[in-house]
């Protein structure tokens, strides 16, 4: 025998008052949505009793039935329950009801419903309406109806750790968060614990103390900076709390369960751009409170098989690498201290040699020229870690070739080296360094530009700022899909491939790499890698790709309807 179905929720609606308009309200639980739209008399037919409600007739027909035949309908409105960050009774204006036309209510009762409203280029705001009852039953009846619901989402957070930046950015971290998280968080009754960091690596050290079971979630207030701490401090800890060896390049990691929020408040926000589509404080903070749920790619980094670091970004050797040095001189500048080294860098036209060696991602789904951008509810990052888990399951068995067979070699001189785990959007480039990169399909796109002119360096440059330009189509630029890479520049096959002292290098490398660059006069044999914004010293290095390691409050970036027409990636 099939087991019988629970009866669905009736709907509830209801006609009732908002900005002394008649309007019908509809809750419907089994779809989750709660709709309103100004009801109006026809000519010579008088309007029924504010609040007299319709339930009966909607446990008839699906359809509008009765008494609402003698009327029609303008406008409309239809929120989501799980848009709804919070419902509760409100504060009775009594000039403003005074002026409202309802003049039989002998005692207004009202409640107030806080929703998410979409806004241009993924901005969100918080929005409010007051439905006005005719009687204080009507009013409860309804004020439970969506709290039953709102409990329902178990999935939003309920007490959060907040890190807090004061010296990032334009050192308003903590006044962002004063003014316009917290009062947000107040008002979805999220309780939190705050604390100011005081010196580098605070919120990191601190992860490793305290006790994580307490909180739902962690929220960082700053840039790519302070979202990095809180990324090394909380995966550290979960592998600490595995027992799992971070120093071992082949040992798989274990994934984080507790989600991170980023407050963008920061010189860069690279993440937070690419994750929810927009740098702004109150729309990561709405994203927070409805307990948004993105996986998120996480790559390591080691160098003679230690660990150095996580990156979730860009993983940059050369260009962006010098960028990054010469910018830390000019931190007084602020943001404009990445135009100014970047306009320096270009003009000095390093170049760096070395190989190479990456392995394919194989299994992936798409390429990084398909066109196919990342999206929220994104088909191939759901495809390619479905084929991942597949893969590691047969690798598990010993049912793969040996891994060194896969690696494919190239030796050459670069101008940069480029490993983008997600595409690097941010508002100057809108589209990024990889648009068709992919926040969760367990790979990263490596772009190798190689030695050229000026000129055609610039041309690439520019073909990032541009909307439908291909910015890999020159002959001295190639991309790949990939799980893995390492890096080793030329001196270190020289002289021995796994050292790092540049002291032991000889007279005759040094006096080939000022040949090289004539123009420069320095005495850099190497250049830097830009790590999610942070420089790394050591040159050679390995690459791996961990596929969903941590989770954000985010949904990833959301398309307008026309584009998800043209998207095949978003389902």
């Amino acid at each position: 025998m099939e087991p019988v179905q629970p009866p669905s929720p009736p709907l509830l609606c209801s006609v009732l008052a908002v900005r002394s308009h008649s309007c019908e309200v509809t809750l419907d639980p089994g779809r989750a949505l709660l709709s309103w739209r100004e009801v109006r008399p026809r000519r010579g037919r008088d309007s029924s009793r504010a609040g007299a409600c319709l339930t009966r007739v909607l446990h008839r027909a699906q359809g509008l039935t009765g008494s609402l035949t003698h009327r029609f309908y303008t406008g409309g409105h239809i929120v989501p329950v799980s848009e709804i960050i919070s419902v509760g009774e409100a504060e009775i204006d009594e000039k403003y009801f005074q002026g409202m036309q309802w003049k039989h209510m002998c005692k207004p009762h009202a409640f107030t419903v806080h929703y998410v409203q979409r806004m241009k280029k993924h901005r969100w705001r918080c929005k409010a309406v007051t439905f006005w009852c005719s009687d204080e039953l009507l009013c409860c009846h309804w004020l439970q109806a969506l709290t039953d619901l709102l409990e329902q989402q178990t999935w939003r957070p309920k007490h959060v750790l907040v890190y807090i930046n004061p010296y990032g950015g334009k050192k308003k971290g903590k006044q962002i968060y004063e003014k316009k998280v917290a009062p947000l968080f107040s008002l979805a009754s999220i309780s939190t614990e705050v604390l100011v960091t005081e010196y580098a690596n605070h919120a990191r050290d601190n992860l490793y103390e305290v006790n994580l079971e307490k909180y739902d979630g962690i929220v960082c207030v700053g840039g790519d900076g302070m979202f990095s701490e809180v990324l090394h401090g909380l995966i550290g800890r979960v592998q600490k709390d595995s027992d799992v060896d971070q120093n071992n390049p082949k040992v798989p990691l274990s994934p984080c369960n507790m989600r991170i929020g980023i407050i963008p408040a920061g010189s860069t926000d690279c993440v937070c751009f690419a994750t929810v589509g927009i740098s702004d404080p109150v729309t990561s903070a709405l994203h927070i409170i409805l307990g948004d749920c993105q996986p998120l790619d996480v790559s390591t980094i080691y160098h003679k098989k230690a660990f150095l670091k996580y990156s979730v970004s860009l993983l940059g050797y050369g260009f962006y690498g010098d960028v990054l040095k010469g910018s830390e001189k000019n931190r007084w500048l602020g943001p404009a201290r990445y135009d100014f080294s970047g306009f320096k860098t270009f003009l000095s036209h390093h170049y760096y040699e070395g190989t190479v060696s990456f392995q394919p991602a194989k299994w992936a789904v798409g390429s990084p020229r398909d066109k196919i951008c990342c999206r929220s509810g994104c088909y191939i990052c759901r495809q390619s870690s479905k084929q991942l888990e597949e893969q590691q399951r047969a690798e598990a068995r010993g049912l793969e070739n040996n891994e060194q067979e896969d690696w494919t070699t190239i030796k050459g001189k670069f101008m940069a080296i480029n490993a983008a785990s997600m595409s690097c959007a941010c508002p100057r480039s809108p589209r990024g360094l990889s648009p068709a990169a992919h926040l969760a399909d367990g790979t990263a796109d490596l772009i190798l530009v190689r030695k050229c002119s000026r000129l055609n360096f610039l041309r690439h440059l520019i073909r990032h700022t541009t909307s439908n330009s291909d910015q890999f189509d020159f002959p001295f630029v190639d991309v790949y899909r990939i799980r893995s890479f390492q890096f080793t520049p030329k001196h270190f096959e020289e002289e021995d491939a796994e050292s790092t002292d540049l002291g032991n290098i000889g007279k005759k490398n040094f006096a080939q790499i000022c040949t090289d660059h004539p123009s420069c006069g320095c005495n850099q044999l190497n250049s830097v890698w830009n790590c999610d914004g942070e420089t790394l010293e050591q040159t050679a290095i390995e690459m791996r790709v961990h596929c969903q390691l941590i989770k954000l409050f985010a949904r990833g970036i959301e398309e307008s309807q026309k584009e998800e027409d043209k998207n095949p990636s978003r389902v």
